[in-house]
């Protein structure tokens, strides 16, 4: 049994990519798998002030959530990086989310990493901005990181096309072949 931390950085709950990660949690969690979906939106997370105390002692002065998230990401086994796109990028909610990984960020080692994203364009070759931002973030950062799989949810924009669309399915799967 893996340790699963879904984290859903849409801001419309039961949206495109925020539906994408209940069916990876749902699939993950038919094989036994202890699951938690964190929705960002749901939570108060400040942006990084870029202070630099963090460096020395390995917590941020900020009082937020994001120090909760930051221990559930150090003891996840798997974690899932969800965001809708916006002009060929991740959205806000998502790089902020990242940005203060930094108190932390050598801890969270040796960790599986699966990125799910919805966009309105149905361009695969498009969405190469959002997967190098994850990238930047899990291979260049983090000791370890294994990129275990992508989910495209594309060519979806109003709430709950995605049901329509082969990502549906693969969610599930890649969420119960963890």
């Amino acid at each position: 049994m893996k340790k699963v931390l879904i984290i859903s950085a849409s801001p419309r709950k039961g949206g495109n990519s925020d539906t994408l990660c209940d069916q990876f949690m749902a699939g993950a969690k038919s094989s036994g798998n202890s699951v938690e979906k964190i929705r960002l939106q749901e939570k108060k997370i400040n942006f990084c002030l870029g202070c630099g105390v963090c460096n020395d002692t390995h917590k941020c002065i900020q009082k937020d959530d994001m120090s909760d998230l930051l221990d559930k990401m150090v003891t996840a086994d798997v974690i899932v990086l969800a965001t809708p796109v916006y002009f060929y990028g991740m959205n806000g909610q998502m790089k902020t989310f990242i940005d203060r990984c930094v108190p932390r960020y050598t801890e969270i080692r040796n960790k599986e990493f699966y990125f799910i994203f919805s966009a309105a364009d149905g361009n695969r070759d498009m969405m190469h901005r959002v997967i190098e931002g994850f990238r930047g973030f899990t291979e260049d950062c983090l000791d370890n990181a294994q990129e275990k799989g992508i989910i495209y949810g594309l060519g979806v924009w109003q709430k709950g096309e995605v049901q329509s669309t082969p990502a549906f399915e693969e969610a599930y799967e890649m969420g119960k072949n963890i």
